[in-house]
């Protein structure tokens, strides 16, 4: 399924944010002609490891487009792209540091007035405007100032980053939807445009339920580990063989819960009788939990708990969330010719159908600048 062909997008995008939207909007049936420098994106050398050329991490983020290698500071270069937007883009989307894009003439105001049904989209650090919106920023960065690092981690302990690019990667999702969003409406009136999406405001859009919490309780919401703020029993628990999350959500789901420990008589304590009363003495059922979860496998919990109708899940590492039957099942992974690993596919389906691009990541410069018409 191609929604977005015959759609053209121009990238002006390196590292993770506008690289991930571009490869999803070709995974949607986009043409996507990336334009990168003479070094190429900075992604193609974040390794090792590499694969088939690349930085592994590069492969990941540019499936499905064709490369083009532009000296934008070169008048006939710069020339020739400007007129392949005016005449084919439909979508140009860049993450280039701050005011660089209005510099090289290349910003959504010129490229609107020339062509006023193209989208543009701006992925920033800071937001678009504000003391802050000159600064270039990457995802730690974000992570640190837009305050996801202050709840990540165990209490006591030094600030931790997430593991994913969240902040890299939710711009880029906030800045498809943008896109679609414009698309859709350009389709009945015939005017482009500009969308602006930043790292900042995707951090505070993350923190979003943790600022209600503050705002609530005047409280600053702290490090919880692997639990979570006002649920309790909502954590990862240590047992024999490695490390199981329990989610008793609900009074029901703890009641359940106690009864598979064989304790049902922790269901009736007044300590722990609601969640609210779990949450004022998490501590305590705490140490009464983990011996009992130590006591047996991830595998003999699990077969109890489900059975039980009590939502649970090991810790896995990336090597056994790739050989789980559930991710076959939903075919998740998928294999690109040129490619010679498989690549995860978007996480969307359309009538049951995955959509995927149909090409690996490009090499660099794959196409010339005086042949963009091939694109």
């Amino acid at each position: 399924m191609s929604p977005l062909a015959g759609v053209v997008v121009v990238e002006l995008g390196q590292s993770v944010a506008a690289p991930f939207a571009g490869q999803l909007l070709a995974d949607l049936g986009a043409t996507v002609v990336k334009v990168e420098k003479a070094a190429g994106d900075d992604a193609r050398r974040w390794g090792p490891p590499f694969l088939d050329g690349a930085a592994a991490t590069f492969q990941s983020l540019n499936r499905g487009k064709r490369s083009v290698v532009c000296d934008l500071r070169d008048p006939a270069q710069h020339a020739r792209l400007l007129r392949f937007v005016a005449d084919r883009a439909d979508v140009v989307l860049q993450n280039m540091r701050p005011g660089q894009v209005e510099e090289l003439g290349l910003g959504a105001a010129t490229l609107r007035t020339e062509k006023p049904a193209l989208v543009y989209c701006n992925l920033g650090a800071f937001g678009r405007s504000g003391p802050l919106a000159d600064r270039p920023g990457y995802d730690p960065l974000l992570q640190a100032f837009g305050g996801i690092m202050s709840v990540t981690g165990e209490p006591e302990r030094p600030p931790v980053r997430v593991g994913p690019s969240i902040v890299d990667i939710g711009t880029a999702l906030w800045a498809v939807i943008g896109i679609l969003v414009a698309l859709y409406r350009r389709a009945e009136s015939g005017e482009g445009c500009t969308v602006d999406v930043s790292l900042l405001e995707t951090a505070a859009a993350w923190m979003g339920p943790f600022a209600m919490q503050f705002l609530a309780s005047g409280v600053v919401p702290g490090k919880q580990g692997t639990g979570q703020a006002g649920i309790v029993p909502y954590r990862a628990f240590r047992t024999a063989d490695g490390h199981l999350v329990v989610a008793a959500g609900n009074d029901g789901l703890y009641r359940r819960f106690c009864e598979v420990l064989g304790r049902p008589d922790w269901a009736e304590d007044a300590r722990f009788a609601t969640n609210p009363d779990r949450v004022a003495n998490a501590a305590t059922l705490d140490t009464l939990l983990e011996p009992e979860l130590a006591a047996r496998t991830n595998g003999e919990w699990t077969i109890a708990l489900e059975a039980a109708g009590v939502p649970c899940a090991p810790v896995q590492d990336v090597s056994q969330l790739l050989a789980h039957e559930q991710i076959a099942a939903l075919g998740i992974l998928r294999s690109l010719p040129g490619l010679s690993q498989p690549v995860v596919g978007p996480a969307v389906s359309f009538d049951g159908e995955r959509p995927l691009a149909a090409t690996a990541p490009p090499a660099l410069g794959e196409l010339s600048v005086n042949t963009l018409e091939a694109a």
